[in-house]
C-alpha cells in the first residue's frame, strides 16, 4: 500500500519529544497536558508542557514515581482529557502493559483540580474488570462516564455523583477486536510474532448525549443510543440488540467528536485524518507523510485539532519485538473551523 509522500503545510509541528506521546489535551486558558504510555522507557507518564517545551510532571513528581502503593501513583496512564467540569480526568489501565494481568488497586479514573494541581477524586475501576482487562479511554455524558477495555471487551458505564459502576456488552462482537491491527500497509505483530488485537477502544459521544459511538481499535464503527445504556434495567440481550454497525472503518489511532457530530478518525494505515460526518458520509481532511500513528486528538476552543503523531507502530510490542521509531516524536495541530463539542470538554 502507497504511504502519503507529500506534506501538506497546513499540519504545522507544535511540540516535540524524546519520548513517545499517545494523548493531549488542552485548557481554555492555554495550558497543555500530555501523556506517555512508557512504551519507550522511563520518565514521568502525566506532564504539563510549559514554557520552551519543557515538561513537568503532573500532578507532581510522586504520582509519576513509579514508587509505592497504586493509590499513590500512576500503572499506566493509558487517556487524559479535559472534561466538561473543567478538571483533567485520567485513565490508568490498572495493568503495567498491555496483556499484562491487573495491578490489584490500580484501575482507575483520576480526577485533578487544575487549579489547585491537586487530585480532588478517584474512582476505582477495579469492581467490573477482568484479569485481562486494560482501560482504554473515558467519554462523558451528564453524569455518567463511559470507559472502554481493550483487553476484556466490553465497555463500563460510571455514574459520577455515585461511583457505581456497571459492565455491558461483554463479548459483544462490536466489542470484541476480530481483526488485527494494520499500519502503513501491514499487520501489527507482537514480540512473539503473534498478530495484535485489541478490543473495545475508541468511543465518542454525540453533542445532544443521544448515541454513544465505540469501536474496536480495528473496527468497525458502532451506534448505540445512551438511552439504554444509561438504564441499569435492561436486560443485557435487550442491550445488545439496540447496537448498530455505524461505519465499516479500519484501524484507529484515536478520534474526536466536533459540536456538529462530525467525527474525527485516524487511519494509521494510511497516514491520514478521516472525518465521519452524522450522515455517515466519510472524507479526507488530510493526508500526510508525517502522521505515523496519530493517536489520541484534541480539539480546543479556538477550532484547533491536536495530533500526537505517536508512532505505536514501531515499538517493540507492536513490531515483533523491535523497535523502529524515529525521534522525536510530533505533536501537530490542523485548524479545522470548528469547535469541540460542549458536552465533552469546554
Amino acid at each position: 500500500m502507497a504511504m502519503p509522500t507529500r506534506i501538506d503545510e497546513r499540519l504545522v509541528p507544535a511540540y516535540r519529544s524524546d519520548r513517545i506521546w499517545t494523548a493531549v489535551t488542552t485548557t481554555p486558558e492555554g495550558r497543555v497536558f500530555v501523556g506517555f504510555p512508557g512504551a519507550d522507557g522511563a520518565g514521568p507518564q502525566v506532564a504539563e508542557i510549559v514554557a520552551d517545551g519543557d515538561l513537568v510532571p503532573y500532578p507532581n513528581a510522586e504520582f509519576n514515581s513509579g514508587d509505592g502503593a497504586p493509590a499513590d501513583r500512576f500503572v499506566r496512564v493509558n487517556a487524559l482529557r479535559m472534561g466538561p467540569d473543567g478538571h483533567l480526568w485520567i485513565v490508568d489501565a490498572g495493568a503495567p502493559e498491555f496483556g499484562a494481568p491487573q495491578v490489584p488497586g490500580a484501575a482507575r479514573l483520576i480526577v485533578v483540580d487544575v487549579d489547585t494541581d491537586s487530585v480532588v477524586q478517584v474512582y476505582d475501576l477495579g469492581p467490573v474488570l477482568r484479569e485481562q482487562s486494560y482501560v482504554d479511554d473515558v467519554r462523558f455524558n451528564g453524569d455518567r462516564a463511559y470507559l472502554t477495555d481493550a483487553g476484556a471487551p466490553g465497555l463500563i458505564v460510571l455514574e459520577l455523583s455515585t461511583g457505581w459502576l456497571r459492565r455491558v456488552l461483554e463479548d459483544h462482537p462490536s466489542t470484541i477486536g476480530r481483526r488485527p491491527l494494520r499500519a502503513d500497509g501491514e499487520v501489527l505483530r507482537d514480540a512473539s510474532g503473534g498478530e495484535v488485537h485489541l478490543h473495545s477502544d475508541q468511543l465518542e459521544v454525540s453533542p445532544d448525549g443521544r448515541y454513544l459511538y465505540y469501536q474496536p481499535a480495528s473496527g468497525p464503527l458502532s451506534r448505540l443510543e445512551t438511552r439504554w445504556l444509561d438504564d441499569p434495567e435492561v436486560p443485557a440481550e435487550t442491550l445488545a440488540q439496540h447496537v448498530r454497525t455505524w461505519v465499516e472503518t479500519p484501524t484507529a489511532g484515536g478520534t474526536a467528536i466536533d459540536a456538529n457530530g462530525t467525527i474525527y478518525f485516524s487511519d494509521p494505515d494510511q497516514r491520514r485524518i478521516l472525518r465521519i460526518a452524522p450522515d455517515r458520509q466519510v472524507d479526507t481532511l488530510v493526508a500526510d507523510a508525517r502522521l505515523t500513528w496519530p493517536d489520541a486528538m484534541w480539539i480546543d476552543g479556538a477550532g484547533t485539532l491536536w495530533i500526537p503523531a505517536a508512532q505505536l507502530n514501531r515499538t517493540a510490542g507492536f513490531n515483533a519485538g523491535r523497535s523502529a521509531v524515529e525521534y522525536p516524536v510530533w505533536i501537530y495541530q490542523l485548524p479545522i473551523g470548528a469547535r469541540p463539542a460542549p458536552n465533552d470538554h469546554a
